[in-house]
């Protein structure tokens, strides 16, 4: 009997397109583009000079495809970090089953709303995964979330996994729903406002075409998940990944009733420090303000947490540690929100909130330092594969950047466009900008690279620039579900257990709807008259 045929390796797979990616770098000459600096909402952003491309010595890469993987790692180190700090401070938290308990209590508090008939006709399941997929939308479409849904993805699969799905729609309902509102892209300041500020356009002008625009892919969005959980429901062994979620099935033998529910004198400690913590940012920072797209608000925000801090860890505290801990992990969120909005954090301020969940659990638990220390790197083990990936795939671009081949990539494919319709050139851009994506996965990068040629392509033939700038919000958005280069992709996959191979042939039938989507909804802006446009 003939061996079946094993898929490669979610690195092997990398490292493939590293090779390729050298192999182009022989093929297409070397170009450059002058770059020149411009303020961009009050931030400095580099952007292509007009008319500056020239071609360069080719720089064909060869012994270059082994070093990628440090270079590619030393590039993605923020990520790396990131996932590894997050790795170990779940670890923790898991240890204690405080989010065993806690799915256990959401999921028996859920099944009681199947009393009602009105819950039971539209089913309890579709409800809450509809609304965290429209939770996390709205994050994408707002402040652009993007690395932080990496933490979340631990959260939502095994939550997932005990309503009888599996981790791929874990994965979806934070990870994918934040690249549908990325996509979507309503006050992203990331990628619409550096494209419109770049344009030239008024800020996040056109908002309410593009609203349609986002409750047009949410509703799909939304209707392509509940399908497929549907038929997971009927048959879990009908899921891509049955055999690859026997780790998280496996995590959850361990029953929760065998947890004996107490609250240590250590836990009533931590409360106290925490408290006396939020407390002291309640009278140092007594308002916040709070920035979403172009509007702002100053709003009393760490006064009102230290308050909601105190009473509710009070209370859950005589319930039990479990409980304290998961009200640990939701004032934790919170400061994420709060971070990202009113404070700019990014990933190194994430990472570090995220650190300090998991050694308050730990000493929540009454752990002793050792067998913290113990726990936490024993989670930056278990997910180490995840960050080792993510470097491997920067090596990816390392290779193309080296062999200067992005730019004149850029000049070839904008010049193709001189002679075509209004239809075919807005089409053509979001292929485009599509494919660009695979090179540069950052919105913002890639904004600044392209927007000063394609906006004014757009004025030389009569084509909106709020069009050009939508043909980018639908590139950027769509393909980061799919494409290698992405480490936050990567890096969730890696979280969620989920083999690469086997994600590319579940989401493409996904992307070659959205991708489609994506053009039908970009005709109205080239064909009608839309406020903004």
């Amino acid at each position: 009997m003939a061996k079946a045929r094993k898929f490669p390796h979610t690195y092997v797979i990398i490292f493939y397109l590293i090779l390729f990616a050298a192999v182009l770098t022989w093929i297409i000459p070397g170009g450059r583009f002058e770059r020149t600096i411009v303020e961009v909402g009050g931030t400095e952003r580099e952007v292509i000079a007009d008319d500056s491309f020239t071609y360069t010595e080719s720089q064909p890469q060869t012994w270059q495809v082994f070093s990628a993987f440090f270079d590619g790692f030393v590039d993605k180190a923020d990520i790396i970090v990131f996932i590894l700090m997050i790795g170990g401070a779940f670890w923790i938290m898991n240890h204690s089953k405080a989010i065993d308990v806690g799915i256990l209590s959401f999921l028996g508090r859920a099944r009681r709303l199947e009393n009602n008939r009105t819950i039971r006709k539209l089913g309890v399941d579709n409800i809450i995964i509809t609304l965290i997929v429209l939770l996390f939308s709205v994050f994408g479409a707002t402040f652009g979330m993007s690395e932080e849904t990496i933490a979340f993805v631990i959260i939502f699969v095994p939550l997932a996994i005990s309503m009888g799905y599996d981790s791929i729609t874990g994965l979806y309902v934070c990870y994918v729903a934040a690249s549908l509102g990325f996509a979507g892209a309503l006050l992203n300041p990331f990628t619409i406002g550096i494209a419109q500020g770049l344009s030239n356009l008024p800020l996040f002008s056109g908002i309410e075409y593009r609203f349609f625009c986002w409750v047009v892919i949410n509703i799909v969005g939304i209707a392509y998940i509940l399908r497929y959980m549907h038929k997971i429901k009927k048959d879990p062994t009908k899921s891509p990944v049955y055999e690859d979620d026997a780790y998280w099935r496996s995590r959850q033998q361990d029953s929760v009733e065998k947890v004996e529910f107490n609250t240590p004198k250590s836990a009533w400690i931590s409360w106290i420090f925490l408290s006396g913590v939020f407390t002291y940012c309640a009278f140092a920072l007594t308002t916040t303000k709070l920035t979403v797209g172009n509007s702002s608000v100053i709003w009393p925000v760490f006064p009102v947490i230290a308050v909601a801090f105190i009473i509710s860890g009070y209370f859950m505290l005589r319930k039990s540690v479990h409980f304290f801990i998961l009200n640990l992990l939701t004032f934790t969120i919170l400061m994420l929100i709060v971070g990202v909005m009113g404070y700019g954090w990014y990933v190194m301020e994430i990472a570090t909130l995220f650190l300090a969940l998991g050694i308050f659990s730990g000493i929540s638990m009454n752990y002793s330092p050792n067998t913290i220390t113990k726990l936490f790197l024993e989670g930056v083990k278990d997910i180490m594969g995840a960050a080792l990936v993510v470097g491997l795939a920067g090596g990816i671009i390392i290779i193309l950047n080296n062999g200067q081949i992005i730019d004149t990539l850029l000049h070839n494919i904008s010049g193709a466009m001189a002679d075509m319709g209004k239809i075919a050139t807005v089409g053509t851009m979001y292929l485009m900008q599509t494919a660009i994506n695979v090179f540069i996965p950052s919105g913002s990068a890639k904004a600044a690279l392209t927007m000063p040629i394609m906006s004014q392509f757009s004025d030389l033939i009569g084509l909106s620039r709020q069009a050009t700038v939508m043909a980018f919000q639908f590139g950027d958005g769509f393909t980061n579900m799919i494409t290698p280069t992405s480490g936050v992709l990567i890096g969730a996959l890696g979280v969620a257990k989920i083999p690469f191979n086997k994600w590319v042939k579940w989401v493409t039938p996904l992307m070659i709807i959205l991708v489609i989507l994506g053009f039908l909804l970009l005709i109205p802006t080239v064909t009608m008259e839309l406020n903004g446009f």
